[in-house]
């Protein structure tokens, strides 16, 4: 029986199987998908929603975490050597005007990820989310 008023949440699009994933394939996670199953979501790329394509190279978080990136302390470089730092805090924005919008407060995100991930450390978007109460749910 469907609740009244299911948890909205934000997800990492990738999770959800579309193909968004700096490669283009999709690698859907089943156990994310059945913690969804009773919530209302939206599927979200942070650097699709920052202006970079997909597929697209990869990049790293370099001289920090995303905390760090956020305070101009450290940047995103992609591994052909471009710093996308930018393209990686205009999508966290991005995520982070959603989750508002929506009174979302918590995001299930991609494990692993510069901009998702909380390991091996906080992604660029995780960071901003958790600056603003929303809490991250890694996958």
């Amino acid at each position: 029986m469907p609740q009244p008023n299911p948890e909205k949440c934000l997800v990492s699009a990738c999770l959800t199987g579309l193909c968004t994933r700096y490669d283009g394939r999709s690698k859907p996670s089943p156990p994310c998908l059945r913690q969804l199953e009773n919530r209302n979501w939206i599927p979200v790329c942070p650097e699709q929603l920052g202006g970079l394509p997909t597929p697209r190279t990869a990049a790293d978080l370099v001289g920090g975490d995303g905390h760090e990136v956020l305070a101009g302390r450290a940047v995103v470089i992609n591994r052909a050597g471009l710093d996308v730092s930018d393209n990686f805090i205009r999508g966290a924005r991005q995520c982070l005007a959603i989750a508002r919008a929506r009174q979302i407060k918590t995001a299930y995100l991609k494990a692993g990820s510069p901009s998702c991930g909380l390991t091996p450390q906080i992604g660029v978007t995780a960071a901003l989310l958790q600056q603003h109460g929303c809490k991250i749910i890694e996958f």
